[in-house]
């Protein structure tokens, strides 16, 4: 069997139900130790591509690979799959089907009850173990849902909206716990609508955008190519005076606090050319006390929209 630790990769994945071609050519990297999040659009083609990943679906053109070697039953029998849906029994206890899970991935009865109570632990379930599923909340039972895929210590983590329904401590507590994962070297691929959590948690990005992907990489490589020079100047006095340097953009200004765009492709002005960011700085301490000079990344959201 193939090792149980390595990246996944997907590569030229490409599906169609009937007539309509709803992946083309998907290709990125789940690397080790590294949180991907994984966003686009409703019916973009997350959810399937996540199931052909699982193998819940074939794929009519392309591959998956783990660790350099085809994707195997056996394979994933050691990846923690949450789907969107809940696929859960209401009427189960809580850590009676968390255990049941576990044994269904082979482990011993033992580690699956090990498994479970340390996992209800983390989430902050333990007081509810023996409670039907149907009882809980909604977030409750999202918790569970995640507990689930995550009690036989998968090699590989893939998990569809897994912060649906949860309230902001909830999510944190999730957070730590997939965190604990991917610093073990577990690779966690993950989708969400959320993009501030995405961009909190995600170590890497894949935009996909009607079936194809639009943008992946490491999440600064990818903030520095969607984005423009942008810098955050403030000083003790009004910072108006910005807007008279060539090749400057403010983009929003308050008295003695500006954000603004360097534009390298500016026209001459009086023969002084285009300003760069450490001129400006330069220009400001002439001026008076500088009290914070920093750069300014774009947030999730604006490499979405134009990725996208």
């Amino acid at each position: 069997m193939p090792s149980l630790s390595g990246m996944l990769t997907v590569k030229s994945v490409s599906r169609s139900f009937g007539d309509h071609q709803v992946l083309h050519d998907v290709s990125f990297d789940v690397r080790p130790g590294r949180m991907t999040g994984f966003v686009g659009a409703n019916g973009s083609g997350k959810t399937t591509t996540m199931r052909i990943i699982l193998g819940v679906l074939g794929a009519h053109g392309g591959s998956v690979s783990w660790h350099g070697a085809p994707v195997t039953g056996p394979v994933r029998q050691r990846f923690g799959y949450m789907p969107e849906e809940r696929g859960l029994y209401p009427k189960m206890k809580v850590a009676e089907q968390i255990t049941w899970f576990g044994r269904l991935h082979g482990l011993k009865p033992a580690t699956a009850r090990h498994n479970t109570d340390r996992l209800l632990e983390q989430l902050d379930l333990a007081g509810r173990a023996n409670d039907p599923l149907d009882e809980l909340s909604l977030g409750n039972q999202q918790r569970v849902q995640i507990a689930a895929a995550l009690v036989h210590d998968p090699a590989a983590l893939i998990l569809d909206e897994p912060f649906s329904g949860l309230d902001p401590i909830a999510v944190e507590t999730v957070l730590n716990v997939l965190r604990e994962r991917s610093a073990a070297g577990v690779p966690v691929l993950f989708s969400s609508h959320q993009l501030e959590v995405v961009e909190r948690l995600c170590d890497d990005l894949v935009i996909i955008s009607a079936g194809r992907i639009a943008a992946s990489g490491a999440r600064e490589d990818l903030q520095s190519e969607f984005g423009t020079p942008r810098f955050e100047l403030v000083v003790d006095s009004d910072a108006g005076w910005l807007r008279d340097l060539p090749g400057v953009h403010v983009v929003d200004i308050d008295g003695p606090r500006a954000v603004f765009d360097i534009q390298h492709d500016a026209p001459l002005d009086n023969g002084r050319g285009a300003q760069t960011d450490q001129q400006v700085l330069q220009d400001a301490l002439r001026r008076g006390a500088v009290r914070s000079f920093t750069p300014v990344v774009p947030s999730l959201g604006e490499i979405f929209k134009e990725a996208i």
